[in-house]
């Protein structure tokens, strides 16, 4: 078993540590505790990345299931489940039990579903009920991403009883998320909020009701994680709860998942903004055959999507060998329709992951993109007007071939180019309306696929006004 490649100069701490690691493993592995004692387990798990994959095994044995549980929480997930396929489900059980819960589900997550039974069934029954619970919930749901280990007090609490209540968990080291500490009544549904600063800083003798927040913000179990994330960033909180349809507590969801769920989801965005299928693992640790599988179906779709744009210059040809010159022009408004709405496209997308604009605002979207699509448009038909100008006074080109004033040509070159930027910026913003519409993620509306869609439509748009403008040279 080898560790998956990482560049070493990633990891400058890793590379001085590990060779006195693998010292220690030969000549005293009894020390290996001691001498880590003051490393963050976040740097052992880089070391341990380094190591071949006997001297791994010795080193997480070594370390101690509760050290070598916290180490784990920070290994690469596909070396991690690879280590914890290679032990004894018993071995596995005495690590996987020593993680939080949320980080126990994820690191099963990977794994055979055979193998996570076997595994399950060593593990305390408790655990084991907590551990099934999130894993019925998809990895990228609030469900999936939520911890169970939270504090939650009465609210007819006094100020008193509930911070030694809050000691004596904090003694257990079992509780996660202690930055917030939420109040229940007593059905035992959420009934507010309050911070451990705010605890602390209570009136001898005040009851928790009296200084707890009941404006909770929450999510549902099968809430995505985009909004579990907007709730978190749209009112700075630390934790977000997971409350049940009934009220009832059911986890938290702290800050540092919602960071590593945000990266994923604009990895994953960004993947397919790109014009391919997102890659469900890291770019250097996919190999060749699935990269092809992520890349080759996209790129099959724009190719023919392209053919379509050969079909309307062929359409044209008469048109353009009685005015060669507008060839000249095809990449132009060509790349001009497909950048505005790529523009538009990306705006968009980014917009409704944000919720700054819902299915219901296509309409508010089309009018403001209409007028700008135009705007855009007139300031590049400017600039083509004025490189033809300069061009044609410089004697760098002659423009007005076949007794065509090079007047004419700029002018529908400016009028082409409004409406060719005018139509890639609205069908770019509305078709991320139209994949929501039919149920797809509008990251699915890549900068590839609406570059081809105005390619093809450009053409018709440049031709037309080509036709409008310069018909009578062309009989």
């Amino acid at each position: 078993m080898t560790p998956t490649p990482r560049n070493p100069e990633d990891r400058p701490i890793a590379t001085l540590l590990a060779p006195d690691i693998v010292a220690l493993l030969e000549e005293s592995p009894a020390d290996i505790p001691a001498e880590t004692e003051e490393i963050h387990p976040a740097d052992l798990a880089q070391v341990a990345e380094l190591l071949e994959g006997e001297q791994l095994h010795k080193f997480l044995s070594a370390l101690g299931p509760a050290r070598a549980a916290d180490v784990l929480e920070y290994l690469d997930y596909d070396l991690r489940t690879e280590f914890l396929e290679s032990v004894t489900p018993r071995q596995a059980a005495e690590l996987v039990s020593e993680m939080t819960p949320d980080d126990r589900a994820d690191a099963l997550e990977e794994i055979d579903e055979e193998r996570v039974e076997e595994i399950l069934s060593e593990i305390p029954t408790d655990a084991r009920l907590e551990t099934e619970k999130l894993l019925a919930y998809e990895p990228d749901t609030a469900g999936g991403l939520m911890t169970t280990e939270f504090v939650s007090v009465s609210a007819d609490m006094t100020v008193e009883a509930a911070l030694e209540n809050v000691r004596a968990v904090a003694r257990s080291g079992k509780k996660e998320a202690m930055h917030n500490i939420y109040t229940t009544d007593a059905q035992g549904r959420v009934a507010g909020v309050m911070s451990l600063r705010e605890l602390l800083a209570a009136p001898a003798g005040a009851k928790i009701s009296e200084i707890a927040w009941t404006e909770v913000q929450s999510v549902g179990p099968n809430a995505d994680r985009e909004e579990a994330a907007r709730v978190i960033t749209t009112y700075d909180l630390v934790t977000v709860p997971v409350v049940s349809e009934s009220g009832h507590m059911m986890g938290v969801i702290t800050v540092d998942d919602i960071i590593d769920a945000i990266q994923e989801e604009q990895t994953e965005d960004v993947q397919k903004l790109g014009g391919m299928e997102a890659l469900d693992e890291p770019y250097m640790a996919m190999s060749i055959g699935g990269m092809l599988k992520k890349r080759a179906g996209w790129l099959s779709i724009l190719m023919v999507s392209e053919m379509f744009t050969t079909s309307a210059l062929q359409h044209f040809d008469v048109e353009l060998q009685k005015l060669p010159v507008l060839m000249l022009f095809v990449p132009l408004v060509m790349s001009s329709g497909g950048n505005s709405g790529s523009q538009a496209t990306s705006l968009i997308t980014r917009a409704m992951a944000l919720k700054e604009v819902q299915l219901k605002d296509w309409w508010r979207v089309a009018l403001r993109e209409l007028p700008s699509g135009i705007a855009l448009g007139a300031i590049l038909g400017v600039i083509g007007v004025i490189r033809i100008i300069i061009w044609q006074r410089l004697g760098l080109y002659n423009y007005g071939q076949n007794g065509v004033p090079y007047l004419q040509v700029a002018t529908t070159i400016f009028f082409a180019l409004i409406g060719i930027v005018m139509f890639g910026s609205l069908a770019g913003s509305m078709l991320p309306f139209f994949l929501r519409w039919l149920g797809f993620d509008p990251a699915s509306a890549s900068a590839p696929f609406v570059a081809t869609l105005v390619d093809v439509t450009g053409l018709v748009i440049y031709f037309t006004v080509a036709l409008i403008v310069l018909g009578r040279f062309m009989g």
